[in-house]
């Protein structure tokens, strides 16, 4: 059985959990969309519509004020280092849930319950993807050499 360092010493990159300092202040932008994707899905299925249009509206600020400078870091600094890589689908799925939680915003400024709702489970399934998956992959070419 491994202890300690050794533990992260035996196991390849992609499984060490401390973050690249690039990857760090995204990585607790996360902890703050996961809070409001909760509260989407939490509105979304309270029959409640001033809820639903309260939540609509966070959700709407969020992402002009949050998620939008979020995604948009991704895109232009972390993204192109899994061009032409074997990872390359990790950055086009990433492109993808970004083009899609953008498309939902309409429903939101609808005060749509369902497009709040779905919005909620994308932006959750989103963050967990980044965290398990793609910020995993991007470690390895984030490590010094």
């Amino acid at each position: 059985m491994l202890h300690g360092n050794r533990i992260a010493s035996a196991l390849p990159c992609i499984l060490v959990m401390q973050r690249s300092p690039a990857l760090q202040p995204l990585s607790r932008e996360h902890h703050s969309a996961l809070k409001l994707a909760k509260l989407c899905e939490r509105a979304a299925i309270s029959n409640d519509a001033p809820e639903v249009s309260r939540v609509c509206q966070l959700a709407i600020n969020a992402y002009a004020d949050e998620l939008k400078a979020h995604f948009f870091t991704e895109e232009q600094t972390l993204l192109i280092l899994l061009d032409k890589t074997p990872e390359q689908a990790l950055a086009e799925r990433t492109l993808t849930e970004h083009r899609q939680l953008h498309t939902l915003l309409d429903g939101l400024r609808k005060n749509n319950a369902d497009a709040l709702n779905s919005f909620g489970k994308c932006l959750a399934a989103h963050v967990r993807f980044e965290e398990r998956e793609l910020f995993p992959a991007l470690e390895c070419k984030l490590k010094p050499q």
